[in-house]
């Protein structure tokens, strides 16, 4: 009997052990969603790229061009993204956003095509400069505004949103009643990437270098932090794999940015402009990152770090858990809804600068159905509806995932409608499988 207890006892104690791959997650602490966005991308890609390779003889999607356009084709809908997060955490919607960034857009087109030429001189360095700061003003102000008729006037913010769709493409629309604004300052064309719109190797290798060693920073001072805390330590062998992974992929983001040549149309004006001979195998200039990812980069990071690293962000997942508690802990809602929705309008003015500088031009139209992309990113890369879940590099990691899907369907030659059913059917998937997680987290 004794020993049937001590072999129960030995077997129940093998079964609660954990496994190889369970002991992997807990020692390096991954995130389980992280994972499943990658792998779920990585699983997009390989597919668009065999089937085109199987249709056509040829695969398109993983290629240094493809794959740098889809990074420039993100930034846009990633900037709004990264705002977006935070109205969704706090159990509100903002389907303005592509009303909005149209209106910035105008707004900024008129000042540098109508008003600015006319005050300091055509292409003067300082009209890029102005007409941004205005347009993420005019994005401030807009969200502003509907943060303060939410919080103050008790309007529900789908109602509100709503109604901004309409006011503001409307608004775009009367503005220039209805011309496309043209053409737009030359360095601010740059900010929406092209060959002219990008760093280069040498600011790519820079870049990168910067970024491997901000990795490398955070994880020695996340330890330090962790041991005079008197914090769970990371196993030795964890924090390597994390490192040389995090590294590995600055390095190879670089190599691919790198591997993506200048059109030889652009590169023989080049070298007739600049006096420059081209070899007989041709001249190879690379683009590096583009300035749309790069902004989008910077956004990332600075979104990441107010949402875990300020007061303002745990005042967010505060709200959003229970609004009731935060109020009653003393946390001002209402003026934080206000300023929850000031930050998602300047981020959609940011988001129109780059929108309009890749256009060349700007329209009351740019920005359109962008609301819907902007919603499924955000949810596809689990910020949950219910609010209080969310982060920053999810939706952007959705954001990748809805272009990723947008510019594969392009590739084989899917029509227009097809796109739209294959989107609304992954954002319908990706609501339910977040509540089937959040089932299972309890």
């Amino acid at each position: 009997m004794t020993d049937t207890n001590e072999h129960g006892a030995k077997s129940a104690a093998k079964s609660s052990r954990p496994g190889l791959v369970q002991r992997f997650m807990r020692d390096t602490e991954l995130d389980t969603r992280l994972l499943g966005m990658l792998g779920a991308l990585a699983l997009i890609w390989v597919g668009f790229h065999v089937y085109g390779a199987l249709r056509n003889g040829f695969g398109a999607f993983l290629t240094p061009r493809n794959l740098w356009n889809l990074s420039v084709q993100t930034s846009s809908i990633g900037i709004m993204a990264c705002g977006m997060v935070l109205v969704i955490i706090t159990r509100h919607i903002d389907l303005s956003v592509g009303s909005v960034l149209g209106f910035c857009a105008v707004i900024m087109g008129i000042t540098q095509v109508w008003f600015l030429p006319q005050l300091v001189g055509l292409e003067h360095w300082s009209i890029w400069i102005i007409a941004c700061i205005v347009g993420m003003i005019a994005g401030t102000i807009v969200g502003a505004i509907h943060g303060w008729l939410i919080a103050y006037l008790s309007i529900p913010a789908f109602i509100v949103t709503l109604g901004g769709l309409l006011v503001w493409r409307g608004a775009a629309f009367l503005i220039t009643r209805g011309e496309t604004i043209s053409p737009l300052d030359s360095t601010f064309k740059l900010l929406g990437g092209g060959p002219n719109g990008a760093v280069g190797a040498m600011g790519s290798w820079i870049v990168g270098i910067i970024a491997a060693v901000a990795v490398i920073a955070l994880i020695v001072m996340g330890r330090a932090k962790r041991k005079r805390f008197d914090f769970r330590l990371r196993p030795l062998w964890a924090e390597w794999f994390i490192g040389i992974f995090s590294v590995g992929a600055v390095i190879g983001a670089v190599l691919l940015v790198n591997s993506y040549p200048w059109p030889r149309g652009i590169v023989r004006r080049y070298a007739e402009a600049n006096n420059i001979e081209i070899p007989e195998g041709g001249l190879f200039i690379s683009h590096g990152f583009a300035i749309p990812v790069l902004i989008l980069l910077v956004v990332i990071v600075v979104m990441t770090v107010v949402m875990n690293r300020t007061r303002f962000g745990r005042y967010v997942y505060a709200i959003g858990g229970n609004p009731e508690a935060a109020a009653l802990a003393g946390i001002n809602t209402r003026w934080m809804t206000v300023k929850i929705f000031a930050l998602m309008g300047f981020l959609t003015g940011l988001s129109a600068v780059v929108a309009s500088a890749r256009l060349g031009s700007a329209t009351n139209a740019l920005g359109t159905l962008d609301e819907l992309y902007v919603i499924a990113a955000a949810v596809i890369g689990g910020t949950s509806l219910g609010g209080g879940v969310g982060t920053i590099y999810g939706a952007v990691l959705g954001a990748f995932v809805m272009q990723s899907l947008q510019t594969g369907m392009v590739l084989i030659g899917f029509d227009a409608a097809v796109q739209q059913v294959v989107v609304g059917g992954v954002l319908v998937l990706a609501v339910y499988l977040d509540n089937l997680y959040r089932r299972s987290s309890k």
